[in-house]
């Protein structure tokens, strides 16, 4: 049995912990939070939750500890910090930054003889590994990424700060005419604005001066400025009952050419529909922890990346089954 803590509770720790139900060889055995353990309110009722120091002395109890960060400057700070006394999973996303990210997760764990695995999800996760298999088969092509139709967390959090915002789900919508282009095979070049739009939906505080916010929502730079972005102004009722769940997908598609003379086409995409961005990302996350956990009973450690594991350690399944099954 693969003992699991929970670094952080929020939606992405609950879809962890939901995740870790559906696998019969994993058991979640403490979550940690920095607020008031006894304010925190899992749904698994059975599991304690703790203060963030008590992991300073629960290794022994602990397989993988799986970081659910807050934002994208907890991971940074957190992850080499527990990979110095865990096997550590986490889901940090911000692509610039994943190799300066690597290289601290690597020197602590390599260190304590702990394996860390880092920016597991579906992008950075899931779409990277079809990214690198597409770029693999198909070494004469071009690659593109479309997201949504879904919530971004991020963008949506950066509406919520402008003032007068009380609250926002903000939607990335691709162009239809750009994927329709790229999956015929015509290879566009795209600029931001040609591949996604922007759509949000605000709840403004009373009083507020709404063109002021639409304003400030238009031209937010490296967040709306460089898209075509509609804003709606709605009713915190209207919220509740329209935009009270987070769906996110997308699709990574890379076309190439085959033959001699090039003269051959072909399109490769991989599709994800979410209904649960979080429980989508908690079930790769704890797939991942499953690895990391039998890696370093292996005797490996330092940081990994989805390219860097096989796709057996992720399954529960044995080299013999996945062979007469999968295969």
């Amino acid at each position: 049995m693969i003992r699991i803590g929970i670094l952080g509770y929020g939606n992405l720790g609950r879809g962890v912990e939901s995740a870790i139900k559906q696998n019969d060889d994993m058991k979640l055995v403490a979550v940690f939070s920095r607020r008031d353990p006894s304010t925190v309110k899992i749904q698994t009722s059975d599991v304690a939750v703790y203060g963030i120091d008590a992991l300073e002395t629960m290794q022994d109890a602990i397989d993988v500890l799986i970081l659910c960060g807050g934002s994208a400057t907890d991971l940074p700070v957190q992850t080499p910090q527990y990979a110095a006394k865990y096997n550590v999973v986490d889901s940090f996303d911000t692509h610039a930054r994943i190799p300066e990210h690597f290289a601290n997760v690597d020197a602590a764990a390599k260190k304590a003889g702990k394996i860390g695995i880092i920016s597991c999800g579906w992008d950075p996760g899931m779409f990277s590994l079809n990214r690198l298999y597409a770029n693999c088969v198909l070494p004469e092509g071009k690659d593109y990424t479309f997201w949504g139709k879904g919530v971004s967390q991020g963008h949506s959090d950066a509406v919520r700060r402008i003032e007068g915002v009380k609250d926002c789900r903000q939607y990335t919508i691709p162009v239809d005419a750009a994927m329709e282009a790229v999956r015929a095979g015509k290879n566009p070049e795209l600029t931001t604005r040609e591949k996604h739009v922007r759509e949000c939906f605000v709840v403004a505080k009373e009083g507020a001066d709404l063109g002021k916010i639409e304003e400030a929502i238009k031209t937010m730079p490296n967040y709306f400025a460089d898209y075509d972005t509609t804003v709606h102004f709605i009713t915190e009722e209207e919220m509740k009952r329209d935009h009270s769940g987070l769906p996110h997908g997308g699709s990574v598609i890379r076309t190439g050419k085959t033959g001699l003379n090039g003269e051959n086409t072909h399109v490769i995409e991989y599709k994800l529909t979410l209904d649960s961005n979080p429980e989508f990302t908690g079930s790769v996350i704890v797939a991942y922890a499953r690895a990391a956990y039998r890696m370093n009973r292996e005797g490996m450690s330092g940081c990994k990346t989805v390219f860097d594991i096989a796709p057996a350690y992720l399954s529960a399944q044995s080299g013999e089954e996945l062979r007469a099954h999968l295969l």
